[in-house]
């Protein structure tokens, strides 16, 4: 028979129990909400010094939550820069174009390099080089963000030049709302970066649907209607294994890349 003293101290552990429970879940909360504010402020957008996003938080990185898998931007993960950037040899006042030929279509995307100096000199010099021929878009988001993801030599989000690039044309997505976050538009080609300002790289992002994204990530191109239209045929599939977040089902690899002055 358990006597008033033994059923206090049996009281007490359950109590003690329950409490640590309550806590452990807590932190559990806590941890998956950090990570999904860190993700969705570090921008999939899972970028030239490896991959989110949003970077992007891994890029191509399969997650368990599916809550933080939705908000995930497109950053990569972050790693040393090697070698410096590329000396500036465009013309800064005229108007280029990059032609991604995709074995699922062609993208042809407008550059301003007036507004982003440093990123179209960067692409122009890497597309020259051969940088981002045979390259595989890594990823695919079809919830929370929708965006496909280039640019990464290696594949998995988490390649670069070895190299990174400041921040540009930040101030054309306008005034962040309440949350914190701005509208990139269906069309919008912007870096991905590791979270933290000025480490763009040679990963970017194609966004196919209006995303909501924290005002981070370079703007620095537009597609046209026919780009547009493969990067939607492309999602239209989903992702590999299912999920929001991964690589797309429908492979797309970037057969040849060129940067042109228009």
């Amino acid at each position: 028979m358990v006597n008033s003293d033994q059923r206090r101290r049996q009281l007490a552990r359950e109590k003690f129990e329950r409490q640590q429970r309550r806590r452990a879940e807590a932190r559990g909360k806590a941890k998956r909400r950090n990570v999904i504010i860190a993700s969705t402020l570090a921008v999939v957008v899972a970028a030239g010094v490896g991959a989110y996003a949003t970077g992007l938080t891994d890029g191509a990185k399969k997650k368990d939550d599916k809550a933080a898998e939705a908000a995930a931007p497109p950053s990569p993960s972050a790693s040393e820069s090697t070698t410096p950037e590329p000396k500036m040899a465009i013309d800064a006042s005229a108007k280029y174009t990059m032609l991604l030929k995709t074995d699922q279509g062609d993208i042809p995307v407008a550059m301003d390099a007036k507004k982003t100096p440093h990123t179209v000199n960067s692409f122009k010099s890497l597309a020259d080089k051969g940088f981002f021929d045979k390259t595989k878009c890594h990823r695919l988001t079809t919830q929370g963000i929708h965006v496909l993801q280039c640019g990464d030599p290696k594949g998995d989000g988490t390649g670069g030049p070895g190299y990174t690039i400041e921040d540009e044309n930040l101030q054309s997505l306008g005034k962040a709302a309440a949350d914190g976050l701005v509208t990139y538009k269906a069309g919008t080609v912007a870096m991905a970066n590791t979270g933290q300002p000025h480490t763009g790289g040679s990963q970017f992002f194609l966004v196919y649907k209006d995303s909501k994204l924290p005002p981070a990530y370079t703007p620095f191109g537009t597609m046209d209607d026919e780009g547009l239209k493969a990067v939607e045929t492309v999602a239209k599939a989903g992702v590999e294994g299912g999920g929001g977040d991964g690589p797309p089902k429908t492979a797309v690899t970037v057969e040849k890349a060129t940067v042109d002055k228009v």
